[in-house]
């Protein structure tokens, strides 16, 4: 069960990122068939792999396993650039976000 998440969120992620599965395995420096085999179930990343998959999309661990996140990578810019904002300035985000959402 553990293995179909990680799969599932790969292949969601790659997708989401516009990437095929023969690009991303030469991306990540292994051999082209690499994340097709997690896809189709017949491998899993190892701890160190897994690592670099969350680099590659520029999430953490925890981020890849935040599965109601659609677009992480996205999220976490966000989260990266209201880090440099004032108060004042993040007061009027979560106004904005507040009226969004009614």
């Amino acid at each position: 069960m553990e293995g179909q998440i990680i799969r599932e969120r790969i292949t969601e992620l790659r997708i989401s990122k516009g990437v095929s599965e023969y690009q991303m395995s030469l991306d990540l420096g292994q051999n082209r068939t690499y994340i097709q085999g997690i896809s189709s179930g017949k491998a899993l990343p190892s701890m160190d792999s897994f690592l670099k998959i969350c680099d590659y999309f520029e999430i953490t661990p925890s981020e890849f396993f935040e599965m109601d996140t659609k677009n992480p990578q996205l999220l976490h810019q966000i989260v990266d650039d209201l880090k440099n904002l004032s108060n004042d300035d993040l007061s009027h985000i979560q106004y904005i976000i507040k009226r969004m959402k009614q």
